[in-house]
């Protein structure tokens, strides 16, 4: 798996050449400028790979081993046939038991064709390095045979003719899973216990020229996983998923001395007893490790740590195992199932992502998110990364138990190039607002490009082909803030319509579909009213579809709406041009797009109407945005009965709740506030105190998303059968204060306004 020793990463588990001195990282905030900025670059630097990926052929199995070097990619696994892009599984298939070669810039098989077979059992080949000079590529894995050729789980492979070293050859007493490779010598570790009749416990080293057992011990209790020789030759970096090393106490990684194997650095208590690395790679100054946990409060990030002095630099702590990592251009590439990152201030628990992207300096994710599935097999998705030139062009493989690339069939092996970009980022999504005479508020969603943060956005009014306002954003797919402009060129009484297209410098997304506006003659009283009251947040539901609900506050606290909704629901629930939304109670919601701390204080506004005997959230405080929240509490809900509850945790679940039941099929104004002791909670409806409990004054301290629609409720008193409210929701705002009785009243009392 592992191979190097001068940083020229050619081959293993994780593969690449010593990277460039790493870029300055984007800042994650949202920016915005105006007519004149620089536009953005087809890629956000310094993310130098894009995340389109390239016509490879497949495998009908699990490619656990890649290296590559001088144009050509060599892969190793468990699987028995290969077949070209979109074929089908099953067809056009042609034989490759468990290795094959391929053209690093085409994607096509070579001539290159080798067998590595068991007389029982199921052979697999699980890592490949090669040597400095290209002239041998080395495997490991469990096999009794290549070509028909006997060996003992290891072997030598000359690549000019593609055949086996006859004068390598060494008995190896059980699985190899890692190599790494210098001019003389050939590092390996795994499942053994005894290499050539001697004693080696999961790590050794032998001579390249005979494969002579070298005295260099580094005996391990547990399996070895990863190898790589430090670029100045003197050390090699260990891991795996022992506890001790020659006796001394260094759980899952280690640094030894590259002759005796004696320990360099040790990490006791450094990785979670509960994880273990998985790959290990280098770059000129650092060393970064993949890393696997399992069960609770475990390890699964990356972590980069210097050459110098072996000491952590930093460590990134998503949830989801990494497999493998690599090093390009200053960029950290890795394959994993990382499925939560909120710890690090990136997405919250949600569907698995399977390839990332940080700098060598700073754990943030960098906007690259081409994807896989997870495929067969464990199933993990990606299991390993190669690269090579070829030409003017570097291609970066990946391999593993993957079945879908970037959402289309493609099994076994992709790869991707450092250009040209040529994926578009999606249509914004479009939203005008007429609250004030004179003007229209021209609101979008910041689009989503698998490879570019920073883009271009330009507005085009009445179908004119020139934009009237060009600005830039940055976004990543779960944090896409909303922009506003507003146009003040415009007459109050006259309809105007507006597009938008996003760019990333080179590839331009279609303009979004037209939206029109009416420029408003006079102030809208309830929306003003609610503005004024301070609403931080104030969705109105006025878009014609999509996942966007513009925010009217002033804030650009926008929400996604999730899973299609009912748009432009008729007639709203106080008068103007403004529209409704309606949820099915099964799956739709919204949540905001920003995360937000614990509000200590606070108001929740809506107006429902339904006739649901089902109950359900109507909005409410989650933890999580993507999948029911497992923290979640300031909320309103209706009970089976109609009945409306406003509940909050502070030492128990706190609730208070109406007599009085709402699900009419008629417009009801529901407020829910949160002070001080001696206001503590207070529940209105229609403009009236419906019940309060002034000694609460507490709630559950988390950061989290607003939610309205739906959300868990498990645990919660007269829980009704639905988390999920079907009905129609309208004039969604939230306060940062507790609103005063005569402030509900007044916004009520504006409904017909």
């Amino acid at each position: 798996m592992m191979n190097g020793s001068t940083g020229q990463r050619t081959g293993g588990r994780g593969r690449f050449r010593a990277a460039a001195a790493a870029l300055c990282l984007l800042a994650g905030a949202l920016t915005a400028t105006a007519v004149g900025s620089s536009p953005a670059a087809a890629l956000t630097p310094p993310v130098a790979i894009t995340a389109d990926d390239l016509s490879t052929w497949q495998t009908n199995g699990i490619v656990w081993a890649l290296a590559a070097g001088d144009g050509v990619v060599y892969a190793g696994g468990t699987f028995s046939t290969l077949r070209p892009p979109k074929a089908a599984a099953g067809t056009d298939e042609q034989p490759a038991v468990n290795f094959a070669a391929f053209d690093a810039a085409t994607g096509a098989p070579t001539d290159c064709s080798l067998s590595f077979t068991i007389s029982s059992g199921t052979a697999t080949v699980r890592s490949l390095a090669l040597s400095p000079d290209g002239d041998t590529l080395y495997a490991g894995g469990q096999f009794g045979a290549v070509n028909g050729v006997g060996v003992s789980n290891f072997a030598a492979i000359d690549t000019e003719t593609c055949t086996v070293r006859n004068n390598f050859k060494i008995a190896v007493s059980a699985t190899v899973r890692a190599l790494a490779v210098t001019s003389d010598t050939v590092y390996l570790g795994g499942d053994f216990n005894s290499v050539g009749g001697q004693t080696r416990n999961k790590f050794a080293a032998v001579t390249t020229a005979g494969a002579s057992l070298l005295p260099f011990t580094a005996n391990a209790d547990e399996v070895a996983r990863a190898m790589e020789v430090t670029p100045d030759g003197e050390n090699v970096l260990l891991g795996g998923d022992f506890f001790r090393i020659n006796g001394t106490s260094t759980h899952a990684l280690a640094v030894v001395d590259a002759t005796t194997g004696q320990l360099t650095k040790s990490y006791p208590g450094f990785i979670h007893n509960n994880s273990t690395v998985q790959d290990i790679t280098t770059d000129a100054t650092g060393f970064y490790t993949a890393n696997e946990g399992s069960g609770g409060g475990v390890f699964d990030g990356r972590i980069a740590l210097n050459l110098s002095d072996f000491q952590q630099r930093w460590r990134d702590t998503c949830l989801g195992a990494t497999q493998s990592v690599a090093v390009y251009s200053g960029v950290l590439y890795s394959g994993s199932h990382a499925h939560d990152c909120a710890s690090m201030g990136s997405f919250p628990d949600q569907p698995r992502k399977h390839l990332l992207a940080q700098s060598v300096d700073d754990p943030t994710l960098l906007p690259w998110f081409p994807d896989t599935n997870d495929g067969i097999g464990e199933p993990v998705g990606p299991r390993v990364m190669a690269q090579t030139g070829s030409g003017d062009r570097h291609y970066l493989w990946v391999g593993g138990e993957f079945t879908t690339v970037n959402s289309a069939p493609q099994q076994g092996l992709t790869r991707f190039w450092d250009g040209p970009d040529t994926g578009a980022p999606w249509v914004p999504n479009v939203s005008l607002s007429t609250l004030n005479p004179g003007k229209v508020e021209v609101n979008w969603q910041t689009s989503f490009d698998t490879d570019d943060g920073e883009l271009t956005y330009r507005i085009y009014k009445d179908g004119s082909n020139t934009p009237i306002h060009t600005t830039t954003g940055y976004s990543v797919f779960w944090n896409r803030p909303q922009l506003s402009w507003t146009d003040t060129d415009v007459v109050p009484g006259e309809t105007y319509s507006y597009r938008i297209t996003a760019s990333d410098g080179i590839n331009t997304s279609a303009k979004s579909p037209a939206q029109s506006a009416t420029v408003a003659t006079t102030t809208e009283a309830y929306p003003a009213r609610v503005k004024a009251d301070g609403a931080t947040l104030y969705w109105r539901y006025d878009e014609a579809g999509a996942t966007f609900a513009h925010d009217s506050s002033g804030n650009l606290n926008n929400g996604f709406l999730r899973n299609a909704p009912a748009y432009r629901q008729t007639p709203a629930a106080v008068a103007g041009p403004s529209t409704a939304i309606g949820f099915n109670g099964t799956d739709e919601y919204a949540f905001s797009n920003r995360q937000h701390p614990q509000p200590t204080r606070f108001s929740v506004e809506t107006w429902i109407k339904t006739t649901t005997t089902r109950g359900g959230k109507i909005i409410g405080f989650g933890n999580l945005n993507q999948q029911n929240s497992t923290r979640h509490d300031k909320h309103i809900y209706m009970r089976n009965d109609g009945r409306l509850v406003f509940g909050v945790q502070s030492s128990g679940a706190r609730t208070v709740a109406t007599s009085a039941a709402y699900n009419d099929g008629q417009w009801h104004h529901v407020v829910a506030t949160q002070g001080p002791l001696g206001q503590g909670m207070a529940l209105y409806v229609d403009g009236q105190l419906r019940a309060s409990n002034i000694l609460v004054s507490g709630n559950e301290n988390y950061p989290g998303y607003w939610r309205v629609g739906g959300d868990n409720l498990s645990g919660w008193p007269n829980r009704p059968t639905s988390n999920f409210f079907s009905g129609e929701i309208d004039e969604t705002a939230v306060y940062p204060t507790a609103l005063t009785a005569s402030q509900v009243s007044a916004h009520y009392a504006l409904r017909n306004s």
